[in-house]
């Protein structure tokens, strides 16, 4: 216990000398500087912050992508391009900079979105209309992460001292040193009533705040601690943000929970919330692998094992909205090449825990598996009694879920009598039936009648599909699930978010029409590379393009000074003609949403290599000029089959010869469309 006793600062993970920098500061009033938010724009790589979120691969052309995090996608649509500070879902139309992105991830206003990324990146923000007025609010996110950093680091320090005895006892003796409690944060709550309350209010909190956070309750007289006499672990965000604590009864006198977390609060919804993710992350990445554990040691205990994968829920049980949080950090696609690995204790409540779990898992597009210990050892006490290996050997010998599942209904019943056998069948063929992969679901058929002993692959395969179709009789999806509810997959796009952008008037000219395609491809470089096209894109007009929505954004560029005026593109000319969309600007149209059009414009790659680009950029604008022509000609033919070459020689003969003159424009632009 000596080394314990060594421990006078504990700083948790991710806190800096300046960012233990607390709400003593006074709070700031007025309209950010508008320097000051070019600043924060300028500090706050795009491709890092929303890497902080989900996980972003390579898509050539200078782009990333990813799944996105306002709907729910089986394939990546979430498109980022560094270049330009920009992303665009192509699945449910969201877009923006990296503060809106910050605004919708966190539900976040403006200013308060400007003030996390400006902490971030340590940037002291001025206030304009008021300046730097000590005693104003700030947005109340940034006032409760503070809060809940102050509170982290209180507990962290006070690990170390006489009282902390009990809670020191308690790591040591599951195989955790002082070096370990550092590195995940682990504190100790004082068991006093006001401690906490009185050293943040101290620091320029208000009581208001503590509650609000859940970091105190309403007292008599006043704001009393949540937490007290308890062993604390601080809950991360997945950008490493505290937003929340877990804490563990140590003492006898203590009449509450064995486990007490933060309540539901402004910052923290537990529905959501991974412990370990912070930690986790990177790793989940780079290994598509998941382990889900069930309590703040096992998370340590893996990590420290070497299965730096693992995370655990907070007081709730694993649901729906974890599985998007994986999904976004494993790139959860169509390929199975990731897996989550569940574990639970060996025991009838870790059984049953398990089979909860294959109620979500074919939400999962990656593989499920489950890793159960025999003897009931969790990871935290496996650890303890054999060593870090057995942790990792645990994870290793995972067994599919699917598989765990039909055994775990197959040990219920005695498979030595044929009425045994019959009832096991009937009660598995649920389960089965319900895999919506149809060579798996024959696969796992196929292993149930040798798990059972009929030796009648018929008969079995008959008994599942009948169970399949008395389930779809009865509206319900097989295993007695309704249709589209737990253990069916999520539509892409259709869950969450806006949902995909509203299908155009078939009325209307077709979005997949290839002169369609071409006007988007030629908008797209004058979003991009401006300097490609230069006045002859500007001297085409609007009525070049057939969609009302690409004749508009023509307008957008023209407003913002033409393509002649973007020089090589870039954020800045991005944000030019994001102004020009304004309401009440030169290129703003009402009843269309041009924002959103310029940002994904902005985002989506070019259909050409960077090495082409120049002769991509002749070609394209070629391309279009010449389609622009050859409807001219085509209304030219149409006139002059209603002249009668007699009696109108004239017109007729004037209107031949412009004829003539645009096929031959036409043809010359043909040649240099060439490269199209």
């Amino acid at each position: 216990m000596s080394a314990w006793c060594a421990l006078l600062s504990v700083r948790p993970p991710g806190l800096s000398e300046a960012g233990t920098r607390l709400a003593s500061v006074a709070g700031r009033s007025g309209r950010i500087s508008d320097d000051d938010i070019a600043l924060v724009r300028e500090r706050s790589p795009i491709a890092d912050v929303v890497g902080e979120h989900i996980q972003l691969r390579n898509a050539g052309g200078g782009n990333l992508k990813g799944l996105c995090p306002f709907h729910d996608e089986k394939s990546p649509s979430f498109n980022v391009t560094p270049a330009r500070g920009y992303y665009y879902c192509f699945g449910c139309a969201e877009g923006g900079d990296v503060i809106t992105f910050i605004r919708k991830i966190d539900n976040l206003t403006f200013s308060e979105a400007v003030e996390r990324l400006a902490q971030r990146a340590g940037i002291q923000l001025r206030y304009e209309q008021g300046g730097y007025v000590p005693g104003r609010e700030q947005g109340e996110r940034v006032r409760l992460i503070e809060a809940h950093r102050a509170a982290a680091e209180f507990y962290a320090e006070r690990l170390s001292g006489p009282d902390a005895g009990p809670g020191r006892r308690f790591l040591s003796e599951r195989g955790f040193e002082r070096a370990d409690a550092e590195h995940f944060g682990v504190g100790y709550a004082p068991n006093e009533w006001e401690a906490l309350s009185r050293h943040l209010m101290s620091r320029g909190f208000t009581s208001q705040e503590l509650i609000k956070g859940g970091l105190a309750r309403e007292g008599r007289r006043g704001p009393v601690d949540r937490f007290r006499g308890r062993l604390v672990w601080p809950i991360r965000d997945i950008t490493g943000d505290v937003i929340g604590f877990g804490a563990r009864k140590l003492l006898d006198s203590d009449d509450g929970p064995k486990y007490l977390n933060t309540p539901e609060s402004p910052i923290y919804h537990k529905s959501s919330v991974l412990y370990g993710v912070d930690l986790a992350k990177r790793e989940i990445a780079r290994r598509s692998q998941a382990v889900i554990v069930e309590g703040y040691t096992d998370v340590m205990a893996c990590h420290l094992a070497g299965v730096p994968t693992a995370v655990a829920t907070c007081g709730t049980s694993f649901g729906e909205e974890h599985i998007k949080v994986l999904r976004r950090l494993l790139l959860d696609q169509a390929e199975f090449r990731g897996e989550v690995v569940f574990t639970f204790d060996g025991d009838s409540a870790g059984q049953k825990a398990a089979l909860r779990a294959f109620q979500d898992e074919q939400k999962f597009v990656t593989q499920t598996f489950v890793a159960v210990q025999p003897d009931g050892l969790d990871p935290c006490d496996l650890r303890v009694k054999q060593g870090d290996a057995a942790v990792r050997d645990l994870i290793a010998g995972r067994e599919p879920l699917f598989a765990f599942a039909v055994r775990s209904v197959l040990a219920r019943y005695d498979l030595d009598t044929n009425e045994g056998r019959l009832a096991a069948l009937d009660a598995a063929a649920p389960i089965v039936a319900s895999i919506k992969d149809p060579g798996l679901r024959k696969a796992y058929t196929v292993d149930l009648d040798r798990w059972i002993g009929f030796m009648d692959e018929g008969f079995v395969i008959r008994r599942v599909q009948q169970t399949a179709g008395r389930a779809q009789e009865s509206g319900r999806g097989p295993g007695g699930r309704a249709q589209g509810g737990p253990g069916g997959r999520v539509a892409a796009g259709r869950q969450g978010g806006r949902g995909p952008a509203a299908r155009p008037d078939p009325a209307g000219p077709d979005p997949a029409d290839p002169a369609v395609r071409l006007e988007a491809e030629a908008l797209k470089l004058a979003v991009q590379r401006p300097a490609l096209l230069g006045p002859e894109f500007d001297a085409l007009g609007p009525e070049t393009f057939t969609l009302p929505e690409h004749a508009a954004l023509f307008g957008v560029v023209a407003a913002a000074g033409g393509t002649a005026a973007g020089g090589p593109g870039g954020r800045e000319w991005v944000d030019r003609l994001l102004e020009q969309t304004e309401p009440g600007a030169a290129g703003a149209v009402p009843g269309v949403d041009l924002r959103s059009l310029v940002t994904r414009f902005a985002v989506e790659a070019v259909r050409a290599d960077v090495n082409v680009e120049d002769r991509y950029g002749a070609a394209v604008l070629a391309k279009i000029q010449e389609t622009a022509v050859a409807r001219a000609v085509a209304r030219l033919k149409s006139r002059l089959q209603r002249l009668n070459p007699v009696d109108e020689q004239q017109e007729y003969n004037r209107l031949f010869g412009e004829l003539v003159a645009l096929e031959q424009q036409r043809r010359v632009l043909r040649e240099r469309a060439s490269g199209a």
